[in-house]
């Protein structure tokens, strides 16, 4: 997977974190790593934003159930 991603017109905050880190829980650190970023509703095509690694977070994006131990 790669660190960032361009936008394509019409993105979301949520829609690429979902499309890009599986769910939309990643939704407030994709924010918090683009923070130049966040007058955007919508994005316009050709911006780069920086994309947190899901798995750094996976303790906080799954249920305790489906977290990985160790």
């Amino acid at each position: 997977m790669s660190n960032t991603y361009t936008t394509i017109q019409g993105d979301m905050w949520d829609s690429i974190a979902f499309s890009q880190l599986g769910s939309e829980a990643y939704t407030d650190r994709l924010m918090n790593l683009n923070p130049q970023y966040l007058g955007y509703y919508t994005f316009p095509a050709g911006i780069v934003l920086k994309l947190p690694d899901p798995a750094e977070d996976v303790g906080d994006a799954l249920p305790p159930w489906k977290q990985v131990v160790g």
